[in-house]
Parts: C-alpha cells; sequence; structure tokens
C-alpha cells in the first residue's frame, strides 16, 4: 500500500517541525505551509490523503482552507487550535473538518487521530448497498442521489450511509458520535447537529424532478437525535 502524503499547515513552526517529525516516524511522507493561502494553492495542485490544519494562519484562516477545500476535495481533515469553546469547534466541523484537536496536544495523541481517519478513508471491498433514492458505494465511499455524487466528508458519508441502511430507524446523538468515529465519543451532541445541517445542505443541493425535498429524509426526532425516512411517493 502506498505511504500515506500528509500535509501540515501550521505557522508555528516548532508545533509544525513536532509534528512533522512524529509523522515520518510513523511513516508518512509530509510537506508543510505557514499561509493558509499557499496552503489553498498547494492542495489545489497536488495530491495529499489527510490535511493536518491550524485554525489561526496567515493570509486564509484555517474555517475558511476548510470551505474552500470542500468545493474540491474529501480527504480527511484534523483542525488544530487553540481556542477550546465549543462555538468554536463547531465552527470548524460545520466548515467540513472531520476532527478536531485542542492545543496543547499530545502528539501521539495526534498521531492515532490520523490513523484513524486515514484507516476510514482507506477502500473497502464491500458490495455497494442503496435504497430508492440513494445509492450507496462501499468500495469508493460516495453515496448518490439521483445521479449525482454528494461531495461527503468522510465523517458525513458514514453518518448518512448509517441512516440510510436503516430507515426509520432513531438514532440518538450518541449513537451517531459512535458512528463518526470513537474520537467524537466525548463531544457534545451539537457536534452531530453541525454534520447533520452540512449533510443537508449537501442534499438540497441536488435538484429533484417534482416536489420532494430530499434534505426532508433526515428528520429531527425532538429531544432524541435523528432518523431517516423516505418520501410518502417512495
Amino acid at each position: 500500500m502506498p505511504t500515506a502524503s500528509i500535509l501540515v499547515v501550521e505557522d508555528d513552526h516548532k508545533i509544525a517541525q513536532v509534528l512533522i517529525d512524529y509523522l515520518q516516524a510513523s511513516g508518512y511522507q509530509t510537506a508543510h505551509c505557514d499561509d493558509g493561502t499557499l496552503a489553498l494553492q498547494r492542495l489545489r495542485s497536488e495530491a495529499f490523503d489527510l490535511l493536518l490544519l491550524d485554525r489561526m494562519l496567515p493570509g486564509m484562516d484555517g474555517v475558511a482552507l476548510c470551505v474552500a477545500l470542500r468545493q474540491f476535495s474529501t480527504m480527511p481533515v484534523i483542525m488544530l487550535t487553540a481556542m477550546i469553546e465549543e462555538d468554536d469547534k463547531l465552527d470548524g466541523l460545520e466548515a467540513g473538518a472531520d476532527d478536531y484537536v485542542c492545543k496543547p496536544f499530545s502528539p501521539r495523541e495526534v498521531m492515532a487521530r490520523v490513523k484513524a481517519q486515514l484507516r476510514r478513508s482507506v477502500l473497502s471491498a464491500y458490495p455497494e448497498t442503496s435504497s430508492p433514492l440513494f445509492d450507496i458505494n462501499v468500495g469508493n465511499m460516495s453515496i448518490t442521489l439521483q445521479g449525482q455524487v454528494l461531495a461527503l466528508t468522510p465523517v458525513e458519508y458514514r453518518l448518512l450511509a448509517e441512516l440510510i441502511k436503516h430507515p426509520s430507524r432513531v438514532y440518538s446523538r450518541q449513537q451517531l458520535l459512535n458512528v463518526a468515529s470513537e474520537d467524537y465519543r466525548d463531544s457534545g451532541d451539537r457536534t452531530i447537529d453541525a454534520h447533520i445541517k452540512n449533510i443537508r445542505k449537501k442534499i438540497g443541493s441536488i435538484k429533484s424532478t417534482g416536489t420532494i425535498a430530499f434534505a426532508d429524509c433526515l428528520q429531527s426526532v425532538y429531544g432524541v437525535g435523528y432518523r431517516f425516512e423516505l418520501p410518502v411517493s417512495y
């Protein structure tokens, strides 16, 4: 299996060097940028398997960079930041980040999260699954709606695929946190709300041929969590 290539975007060179040393010791190829605008240029022109992204950057901050990245890539993104408030974390997740690590952090913890994200992004050999509206291709971790591939992040893919596979089943937010990643198990409920909001927005961008609002398939269950329901016409 080819060695994964990871871009570290961090303007604190001491922190960046620690991350690079640990990544290289784990066998990964690395590259480094200390400016958000330059990092986005590299991401558009070079292939990487994962992005370690500082939130506060010169040129373009991490949240803006993540939003721009999600216009053309679904690579896993782990955001690193000294901003520890829940709203700050949710901003990163809503921008499309898959995981969030607060500074100061243990480099070993970051490596564990890197390995977990890369493991989940590896292609599996399982067959496709489908519903009357959505086609799930587990092999390449994609979900298609009316012939159009949804631009989902790895976490969004796992959440939506789980909900689609079990229509009408009500999932608590904690159950969905466990589906998203074991690293989220101690996160707040609003983490899942942020991901569901992103998924609904992406589903809603697909034009329907009738009056069906596709995003309504993801239904909130007050005080509990979420469920997937097909429209009555299906």
